[in-house]
């Protein structure tokens, strides 16, 4: 295989004419030029320069390699410039999972404030959920991951960043004897009859763990695990339910959405990164614009100030 900075020292010398000048060019004695280029000579089997009178000039051998020297320089340089915007996260790919009710609040906002800091970052989106997300991440086939988890990862190269803590709110039928009040006590939803829009995992445990506090375990009588539909039998009668705001950014015109307290459930929304991957810009920079956005604290319960 032919020596790559051999062959610039060919063509330091093809260029400039004569062995001491390329030497001078190159930083090297007029001996180690010699050197590099007689072994590039049986590298390549066959003679590369000739002498003509006080300098040298290549054989058609020599003028070869020398013309492919010259793209190889160009290709070596090129790929330092791409490296160097890559490490400065100017350019470069991020594959993200993320699951549905972030898409539009958190997601789209914080993808565009990336573009505007990192315009040359390709961004892979991916729905998924929490346990695909995070082995994805952990397998490094991700590189960031939303889900909603509180808790650090059992892997200790993969760490947890929080974003924010979204409510839960109830759900009611606007014919509801509840309707009318803008804040609700949990337990005064004990005797209900529930629509479940939440599968086991974290986010039916904040729900379950508040209404354990409250003093009263729900009582499911329909499940769905989209909030669309879920409030849709709700506006029909058939049960309330409790929902996490982020989820009702769209609500049912037969539906009103209330706040609970005491206590209020509480989903937390966090990112999900290799440790070593945070050396990356670029994924620092969707960490930041993630975390601008949801600054501003939790989404404010829709519906909570009128009836309908």
């Amino acid at each position: 295989m032919l020596d790559v900075r051999r062959l610039q020292v060919l063509r330091a010398v093809v260029t400039s004419g004569t062995v001491t000048a390329a030497a001078a060019h190159l930083g090297y004695t007029p001996s180690a030029v010699s050197q590099q280029v007689a072994a590039l000579e049986r590298e390549a089997g066959a003679k590369l320069l000739e002498r003509v009178g006080r300098g040298v000039r290549p054989t058609a051998a020599g003028l070869l390699l020398t013309e492919h020297a010259e793209l190889i320089g160009a290709a070596v340089a090129r790929a330092e410039s791409a490296l160097a915007d890559l490490r400065d996260g100017r350019t470069g790919r991020l594959s993200v999972r993320y699951f549905a009710t972030v898409g539009s609040p958190l997601m789209a906002p914080a993808l565009a404030r990336l573009r505007d800091t990192h315009p040359d970052v390709r961004v892979e989106l991916r729905l998924a959920d929490r346990e695909e997300s995070v082995e994805a991440v952990v397998r490094g086939s991700a590189d960031l991951a939303v889900v909603v988890q509180d808790r650090d990862p059992a892997d200790p190269a993969v760490r947890l960043v929080r974003l924010l803590e979204d409510p839960y709110a109830a759900v009611l039928p606007a014919s509801h004897p509840l309707a009318a009040e803008p804040v609700l006590d949990l337990a005064r939803l004990s005797g209900e009859r529930w629509v479940g829009s939440e599968p086991p995992g974290p986010c039916l445990a904040p729900v379950l763990d508040a209404c354990a506090t409250a003093g009263f375990s729900p009582e499911f009588v329909l499940q769905s695990e989209d909030y669309a539909t879920a409030q849709g039998f709700v506006a029909a009668g058939l049960g309330i339910g409790l929902m996490p705001l982020l989820g009702l950014r769209n609500t049912h015109p037969g539906v009103v959405v209330r706040e609970v307290r005491n206590p209020t459930p509480l989903r937390v929304i966090s990112a999900v990164v290799r440790r070593v991957a945070l050396a990356q810009p670029a994924l620092r920079g969707l960490l930041d614009a993630l975390r601008a956005v949801a600054a501003p604290g939790p989404p404010e319960a829709p519906g909570a100030e009128r009836h309908h």
